[in-house]
């Protein structure tokens, strides 16, 4: 059996769901493609924009003393 015959037998409601679905495929299809080489390279020149600004204690994987009664 055909896709338009499986349709065909149901019910009006899913056949405007499957209409709506089709629709929003084709709408997806008609945009533009994502340049991705574009993307890359404003991800590149991101790299290393916050070095310095971001610290990190000596202590951070140490559990505090408040939290050692609970492990």
């Amino acid at each position: 059996m055909d896709i338009l015959e499986k349709i065909k037998r149901l019910p009006l409601d899913k056949q405007k769901e499957v209409e709506a679905m089709v629709d929003s495929l084709l709408k997806k299809q008609e945009l533009e493609p994502v340049d991705m080489a574009a993307i890359t390279e404003k991800r590149r020149k991101n790299l290393g924009r916050l070095e310095g600004k971001i610290w990190m204690a000596d202590d951070f994987n140490e559990t505090p003393e408040e939290f050692k009664n609970y492990l």
